[in-house]
């Protein structure tokens, strides 16, 4: 096979590989922001106001529905943990 076409063929295919990447946690981010019941972005991030900051963010969630500056060190991010869980949090 020609060096060009090989080198062509995978340049898309690790182009492909990696949109699948995205799409996937893309849609992992939002099955999870959809089963905290949580308004998302358009990237499926959940949008929730930071009780630690008191600021808009847009958050990936974990599989335990805590958002991705989740810090267990922290009164704040323990109550926020809470109110997700419970539909209380405040969104945007």
């Amino acid at each position: 096979m020609d060096d060009r076409l090989e080198s062509f063929l995978r340049s898309k295919i690790r182009s492909a590989g990696r949109q699948y990447a995205d799409a996937k946690r893309a849609y992992a981010s939002a099955r999870r922001s959809a089963l905290a019941d949580l308004p998302q972005d358009d990237e499926g991030k959940a949008k929730i106001v930071c009780r630690r900051y008191a600021e808009r963010r847009a958050v990936e969630l974990d599989r335990e529905a805590r958002p991705a500056c989740f810090d267990p060190d922290h009164p704040d991010c323990e109550g926020c943990v809470r109110d997700v869980r419970d539909g209380r949090i405040e969104t945007w």
